[in-house]
């Protein structure tokens, strides 16, 4: 697992040995999301609507890391 992006109480990771479509989890004490990088969608799991903003806003200024650091520990 590699942390990319942490923030007060939650984080954003990829995880290697993952299956499926490259995605990335956005994590806190209370939830926890998968999320899509190609469109950026939520696959699976909820998040706070202001996480979700921010998360999804740094996501997509990084997709390019996301993608990359997928691939690094997935293929």
């Amino acid at each position: 697992m590699v942390t990319l992006y942490r923030t007060g109480r939650w984080k954003i990771a990829v995880y290697g040995r993952e299956h499926g479509v490259p995605h990335f989890h956005i994590e806190g004490p209370t939830f926890r999301c998968s999320v899509s990088i190609a469109d950026l969608e939520v696959i699976v799991g909820t998040m706070p609507a202001a996480v979700r903003a921010e998360a999804l806003r740094w996501a997509s200024d990084n997709r390019s890391m996301l993608m990359q650091t997928w691939k690094d520990l997935n293929e």
